[in-house]
This record gives C-alpha cells, structure tokens and sequence, in this order.
C-alpha cells in the first residue's frame, strides 16, 4: 500500500501517468496545472500491484498559519484511474482513502476542494471520504445523434436566430495567428470586467498563448470574423470522447448579435469530424440555474448532475479557522475560512 507525489517538475512521470489512466481530462493534464500560480501543482498517485487511482490538486498555504490545504485548477479535475471505478474493489478504493488521509496529515492539510467530471463516476473513488455535494446541474449535446435530431433539440427561438446568423457573412475557423490570440484576449478581458468577475479570472494575453501551445492536451481557439474581424472564440478543449467550452468571449459591439450561438452550432461539426461523443457545455454561475445555464440549456435536454468534492479531513482545525476569519456562516463557500469577511 503505496503512495507517491509527483510534481510540477517532474514532466514525465505526470504526462505518462495521466495517459495510463481509462479516461481523462485536458484538466487533468500537466501543461494545464503548469499554467496555475493559485498554488503548488502536484498529482498524488496510489497504487497497488497493477491499478492505480491518481488526483491532481493545488496545494495552498493558509496564511498566517503553517496548515495548507488542497484544491484544484479551474475545471472538471477529480481522481483518475487506469481502471473502470465500479471495476474497483472496495479494498483497493479503502488502500486509496487510508493512503491520501495520511499524506494529508503529513502535509498538514486540513481539507480538499475538487469539481467531479459528470461522465467519469469518480463518485465511486470518493464516496468512502464523504463531502460529496450536489452543485447544480451541467448541460451535455449528445453527439451520437444526427445533427438533424441534434438541431431538433434546439429551443425553438435558438434554433430560429441560428439560421439567422448563418445567412450573415460571418466566417468561422480554428486559428493559431497572434493576432487572433490578442484579439480573444482583450474580448476575454472586456467580458470579465463587465460581469464583474474577480481577479482570479482576469487572465491576460500571456496565459492564453501558454494555455494554447500545448503538445500533451488538445486545446484549441475557435473565432467567428465579420468582414474579416474576429468579433467572438471560443477556446474549446477536447479528448477521444469529450469536447468541453473552457473559455468564451464577444466583442461588446457585438454582444447583442448572439454570434456564440452560432460557434456552438459550429464547434459540435468540428466534434462531429474528430469521432467525439459529448459536447460539455457546463452549467451556471455557481451551480445555479440562471441566464447562462438557460443560455446552454436551449441547445440540449440533456442534463446531468454536477458535483463537488468537499472533504474535510481536521474538523476542529477547520471550524477554527472559519470561526476566526469568516462572519458568514451561512455560506456555501469551501473552504469557508477563505471566504472574505
């Protein structure tokens, strides 16, 4: 019954560990947590005989304090295995549980924090710890279809201004150009500042052209040009069976022409070629089910749980910490001492 950490400076062991694993995620990846400063990447690994069970995470400090805890990069991360989860047996899944309680103990870390990937039944991985919670529900296009009965399944009023859009003289294509990659960044920038997104998110010019060279993921920019302008992209990124939205954004002159209805449309073709049988569109703000989950739930009746994984491992130490630095105890937020007062 053994564990091991890998870190963010050993490139290979990740890479190749994530490739054994049955199913996984561009969040998953080693370039992806290489571009994540909130904290220290590791992937903590158990394994016995043949199987392995793995989890990323970010370790953090508490400040103030010589605890840390554990969370992880913005996106559908959870453990991963080189086998099915309900193939498991329940010993090895125990091993995995007693294995990570003791590093957490090792490391000091009072709690954990990951989004589980709807598709994967990481559930499985996990029930044994508790602190799984549900967070709403995600939207998912069902690429198996025809994309006639995939349209079908479009809102009516969706599916109206989308052949609206398509008789404008709009261009959409992949793209690479530096150019493009500037243009997305500062759209990216005008959008967050107007929803009024906090300063994790206000990711600049620099991280998207890191984000987008990567050989070990595949992680794409789609523009949509009017008279050959870009006006809206989407980086997309995608698997042998999935294909996710990561980041969108419009240019403000164009808001109020909906071309990211129209990228969507276009981005499922683009899965369609490539074999993928999921197009993951996400949920809202928070797991709630507000105008950007109706936004996406107009392109499909499919719907599944999204879930948390929020693990506290020194309870006592945890209470104190959230007595001491939050007055909101009603809050839903995890870990809840991080919550500003």
């Amino acid at each position: 019954m053994t564990y091991q950490l890998i870190t963010i400076h050993q490139h290979f062991e990740w890479v190749s560990l994530v490739q054994r694993s049955l199913q996984h995620d561009f969040y998953h990846t080693w370039h992806y947590h290489s571009l994540d400063m909130e904290g220290e990447p590791l992937l903590f690994v158990y394994e016995e005989q043949d199987v392995f069970i793995a989890i990323p995470l970010l370790k953090r400090e508490i400040e103030g304090t010589h605890l840390y805890d554990l969370t992880s990069a913005y996106g559908y991360t959870g453990p991963i295995s080189n086998r099915n989860p309900d193939d498991l047996e329940d010993k090895a899944i125990a091993n995995f549980k007693s294995s990570f309680l003791d590093f957490m103990k090792t490391a000091r870390c009072v709690c954990a924090f990951c989004r589980l990937k709807p598709f994967l039944r990481q559930e499985r991985l996990l029930e044994n710890f508790g602190g799984i919670y549900p967070n709403g529900q995600t939207v998912v296009i069902d690429l198996k279809l025809s994309i006639e009965e995939q349209r079908l399944n479009y809102d009516r009023r969706l599916a109206r201004k989308i052949r609206q859009l398509r008789t404008l003289d709009f261009e959409i294509r992949e793209t690479e150009e530096d150019s493009d990659i500037k243009a997305f960044a500062a759209m990216y920038l005008q959008n967050m500042r107007r929803n009024g997104a906090s300063e994790r998110y206000l990711h600049q010019e620099p991280y998207f052209r890191k984000l987008l060279n990567t050989l070990e993921g595949n992680c794409k920019l789609i523009m949509v040009y009017y008279n050959h302008k870009p006006i809206c992209g989407h980086i997309i990124t995608y698997d042998k069976y999935f294909i996710r939205n990561h980041l969108s954004a419009t240019h403000n002159s164009y808001v109020s022409q909906s071309p990211g209805k129209l990228i969507i449309d276009e981005i499922s073709l683009f899965a369609r070629e490539k074999g993928i049988r999921y197009y993951h569109l996400g949920g809202g703000l928070n797991g709630q089910a507000d105008s950007l989950f109706q936004f996406k739930a107009a392109f499909s009746n499919l719907v599944l749980d999204d879930k948390t994984w929020c693990f506290i491992a020194d309870p006592l130490q945890y209470q104190a910490l959230a007595n001491e630095r939050s007055n909101d105890h009603q809050s839903s937020y995890f870990p809840r001492y991080r919550n500003s007062k």
